[in-house]
């Protein structure tokens, strides 16, 4: 028998006393295998352009201006997976859901055409980031190919959060190898032309694979539709406009305030000592970091999901420890081992400059992977119940850190931007962290109860 209104591990008996660690792992690892696939699209990306012309100056424009401002532009719909994932409980909740993500997803387009295709694109990039001046036309190419990201991101994102509600998880994992797969076909194809810009071919692999994706989606969430959603049984509270917004709106502030960051922290790169060094390698650096990160950023959703089931919380607090132990070895042995030379020198095609600079910065984030499990499990609790507002407070704690932390290095003008970038990440995930669990220790003692 299912686990009561939640289909994420089917095989899971009512009767079960405690949730165990096997059955989380089976939640947890298509999940984990979707993030880290996705996290991996990042480092390919940039390595492509590390081996075409011009490195320095595309990857600084990727990494500068063009995900920044994408990442912007889409942050009031990228935590539609878990709104999705907690509250489409019957048709009537998934119409609703629906409508909202369609006319979400077109706005927000309209909002990217606008800044990439007129002349607010040159106040964005030269007033607000000031970015150096050889990076701001060749990003306006990378941004413009990068007009269909929000509506695709809207889209699946949706969809993958009504297959991780009815049990079809692995369905996410599967389209993010989609992705990967339409992503490096694109990466290829640009470095064996090799005339191509950078900017083009990385926004273009990129763009590309989440058209992919959400394709996918689309098409792998019809049967779950017709033979699940359909037929649930109506929740006996309905969805209401009042509802979704109290769950919504603290969440959607928290991705936008969470996503203001990227241009800030651009916006100071540019402005402190090895500014254009520090450009170019953050995309690369930050991605590797991604990737050990991905593992925890991933636990969410399970956290949600599960802690419907009977007597889950010691089973899934003993998994957040053990997840968090793990993942802290993992950076650990890159950091003291010549693994993160060889990946940056070799796999992501570093010049010597460069490839020494990200290395030293690797130890500003030893703690990050760690956090990110622990953010997860804290945020995970608020969200299941509905005490998102918690959530919304310890972003805006992280963007206080984080423009303290920027403003102190500008003001100074003494340190590397990219050290100064990597404290601001690593010190506003921890101030986050110690949020969320002031927050959730009430919830999680009375679920415990």
């Amino acid at each position: 028998m299912a686990i009561p209104n939640v289909s994420l591990s089917p095989e899971l008996p009512e009767s079960q006393a405690q949730l165990t660690l096997g059955e989380i792992f089976k939640t947890w690892w298509p999940l984990a295998l979707s993030w880290l696939l996705m996290s991996v699209e990042g480092p390919a990306q940039s390595a492509v352009a590390a081996r075409l012309a011009n490195p320095e100056i595309n990857l600084a424009a990727w990494g500068g201006i063009v995900f920044p401002i994408s990442l912007i532009v889409e942050a009031p719909i990228i935590m539609l997976l878990p709104a999705a994932t907690a509250l489409v409980r019957d048709w009537d909740a998934y119409l609703y859901l629906r409508r909202f993500m369609l006319w979400a997803g077109v706005i927000l387009t309209a909002l990217h055409i606008l800044v990439a295709f007129t002349p607010l694109y040159y106040i964005v990039a030269r007033v607000i980031f000031g970015a150096p001046e050889s990076i701001i036309e060749p990003a306006r190419w990378g941004l413009m190919l990068m007009t269909p990201w929000s509506w695709s991101i809207a889209y699946r994102r949706f969809n993958q959060g009504v297959m991780i509600r009815f049990g079809h998880s692995r369905a996410v994992g599967t389209g993010t190898i989609v992705r990967l797969v339409a992503l490096s076909s694109v990466l290829a194809l640009g470095y064996w032309i090799h005339t191509i810009p950078g900017i083009i071919v990385s926004a273009s692999a990129i763009a590309t694979g989440v058209i992919c994706e959400a394709i996918y989606a689309g098409l792998r969430v019809r049967p779950v539709l017709r033979n699940q959603v359909r037929v649930a049984p109506r929740s006996a509270e309905s969805l209401t406009l009042r509802r979704f917004l109290d769950f919504y709106i603290p969440l959607a502030l928290t991705s936008l305030l969470l996503l203001l960051v990227q241009p800030i922290g651009s916006a100071a790169l540019s402005r402190m000592p090895e500014a254009l060094p520090s450009l170019a390698v953050w995309p690369v650096i930050t991605g590797l970091i991604f990737i050990m990160r991905s593992f925890g950023v991933a636990y969410n959703e399970v956290v949600v999901a599960l802690l419907d089931a009977p007597n889950s919380k010691p089973g899934l607090l003993r998994f957040t420890q053990i997840l968090a132990v793990c993942t802290t070895l993992l950076i650990l042995v890159f950091t003291f081992t010549p693994l993160s030379h060889l990946w940056f020198s070799q796999i992501s095609a570093l010049p010597p400059q460069l490839s020494q600079l990200a290395e030293r910065g690797l130890w500003f984030a030893l703690l990050l992977p760690a956090v990110n499990v622990l953010q997860s499990w804290y945020q995970g609790n608020l969200m299941h119940s509905k005490a998102t507002r918690g959530i919304t407070e310890s972003v805006v704690l992280y963007m206080g850190v984080t423009f303290v932390v920027h403003f102190a290095g500008v003001l100074s003008g003494r340190f590397t931007g990219l050290y100064v970038g990597l404290l601001a990440l690593s010190l506003s995930m921890l101030a986050q962290v110690i949020w969320l669990w002031y927050r959730a220790r009430k919830v999680i003692k009375v679920s415990a109860g």
